[in-house]
């Protein structure tokens, strides 16, 4: 089974990473893909949002994985790895992942440790999505080592879709030096309030300004309150609120991620024959 590493990252906090990790995840195990989420995130919003209120109290979180990595342990099958009762995996986080940040930065290949975990997991999972730190730290950059796709959510107000630049210019220099394979998916916009035109010019700039060189989704997040309420629920918005306007948002961007992948493999069986 090939492995589509996908990382939600924006060094913005608030953008909607982790609800669109969590929500982009149970829409692709709802068509059929094995689905692992992984949390690499010390605030460890996107564990809470799982229905694990107190992250410090599990017994096993990322940092002691990528802690057994660093120190050449053995690695036991799926340790640590939570399943979720919509149909995905969960490898969570805590607050112990601030600690690994501070060693990873004296490590020998730092930049690459979370790639060495994930290794041992290709294979066992179609899509593994990675919610990100909000900062451009050792642990996101190790997320961006160890993707080939990203998924950037942007919040259509004018600071975020600002925070854009630095963003592209760290993608372009791990891509450079680190993991050639690296592509940026999309720019996502998140909350979206299309009652007002404010959100409609944001948007609208944003696909001026980068639609040339980066795709933007079709599909635009709406804002909702009813959005809000899932992490405290510790479900995803499709068994929240089935019928409403984020879940159909969040089904077509999980149909446009898959439609991409097939064009890709398209594109790939044509270019080999």
């Amino acid at each position: 089974m090939k492995t589509e590493i996908i990382a939600c990252v924006n060094q913005k906090g608030g953008v909607g990473k982790s609800t669109t990790c969590i929500n982009l995840g149970v829409g692709l195990a709802q068509e059929g893909r094995k689905v692992l989420l992984l949390d690499a995130d010390a605030q460890a919003s996107m564990t809470i949002g799982l229905g694990y209120p107190q992250p410090d109290q599990l017994p096993t979180t990322l940092s002691d994985v990528m802690g057994k990595v660093l120190t050449d342990e053995p690695i036991s099958f799926r340790e640590g790895i939570l399943h979720h009762p919509e149909g995905i995996d969960l490898m969570p986080a805590d607050i112990q992942l601030a600690g690994m940040e501070v060693s990873l930065v004296n490590a020998m290949s730092r930049e690459t440790i979370l790639r060495q975990y994930l290794d041992t997991l290709r294979g066992q999972y179609s899509h593994i999505l990675l919610d990100c730190q909000p900062s451009l730290g050792m642990m996101t950059i190790n997320a961006l080592a160890a993707a080939n796709r990203l998924v950037i959510p942007v919040q259509a107000e004018y600071l975020p879709a600002k925070g854009l630049e630095q963003l592209l210019k760290t993608v372009a220099k791990v891509k450079r030096n680190i993991n050639p394979q690296l592509q940026i998916e999309g720019i996502l916009l998140t909350m979206v309030d299309s009652r007002t035109n404010f959100a409609r010019e944001i948007s609208q700039l944003i696909r001026d300004t980068y639609g040339g060189k980066i795709r933007v989704f079709d599909t635009a997040i709406p804002y909702s309150v009813r959005a809000k309420e899932c992490s405290a629920l510790g479900k995803s918005i499709y068994a929240h609120d089935p019928k409403g306007k984020v879940a159909e948002a969040y089904h077509n961007l999980t149909k446009e991620v898959l439609q991409r992948e097939k064009q890709r493999e398209a594109n790939k069986a044509g270019f080999c024959r």
